[in-house]
């Protein structure tokens, strides 16, 4: 069964003025669309591969040096887990999260600031993250399609996209406005709160 673009958990003009409907049309429906369209493309002349999850098939092309096929499977993935990772209406984190945030950075504050930092100061293409590191929350970034899907022990909770398609549209070159303006208003707290378990791979899986 080839591989789907899921649909946003949001109406693509639910963000106003933070995320435009139209940056919705060409980084949803035409960017995270043509990474499925090359993955499914990649896979119809790959039997070995036929029936795997879209993790197993990331996973396989890595190990087997498929850069392509990695870089087109690990974006699906990584954009279907950032869709995820953000929403309309603003939260705060509570509970448990914001105790372990507390732990690991001093305050919600520290930790913004210092995701802020890792993210604005990214090289280049790739994705923020926040990730879980035993008891501890930790920041840290990785380039072009790289994705936690194949780190060991790294355990997603939340990204950016800071690749520049992501933000172009409604901050031009700004990507620390773009940053600030997700950060302070559209990050999905009960999300993020929700891979504490350590099952935020999953979340943004599909079957073969």
């Amino acid at each position: 069964m080839p591989f789907i673009l899921p649909d946003l958990p949001y109406g693509k003009d639910a963000f106003r003025e933070i995320i435009s409907s139209e940056t919705f049309d060409y980084h949803h429906g035409k960017h995270h669309q043509g990474y499925v369209d090359k993955t499914n493309n990649a896979l119809e002349d790959n039997g070995e591969l036929s029936g795997k999850s879209l993790t197993e098939v990331i996973k396989a092309a890595r190990e087997a040096g498929e850069i392509k096929l990695f870089n087109w499977s690990a974006q699906i993935w990584n954009h279907s887990f950032y869709w995820k990772c953000l929403s309309p209406d603003r939260q705060n984190p509570s509970g448990k999260l914001a105790a372990m945030i507390e732990d690991s950075f001093g305050s919600k504050s520290d930790m913004l600031d210092a995701f802020k930092e890792e993210a604005t100061g990214h090289f280049a293409s790739g994705w923020a993250w926040l990730v879980l590191d035993g008891d501890d929350i930790k920041v840290t970034s990785l380039h072009d399609a790289d994705t936690p899907v194949v780190h060991e022990g790294m355990k997603p909770l939340f990204t950016l996209d800071v690749w520049e398609h992501a933000y172009y549209l409604d901050y031009q070159n700004g990507r620390g406005d773009y940053i600030d303006a997700l950060l302070e208003n559209a990050v999905n707290w009960e999300f993020v709160a929700q891979n504490l378990d350590g099952k935020g791979v999953s979340r943004a899986d599909q079957d073969g």
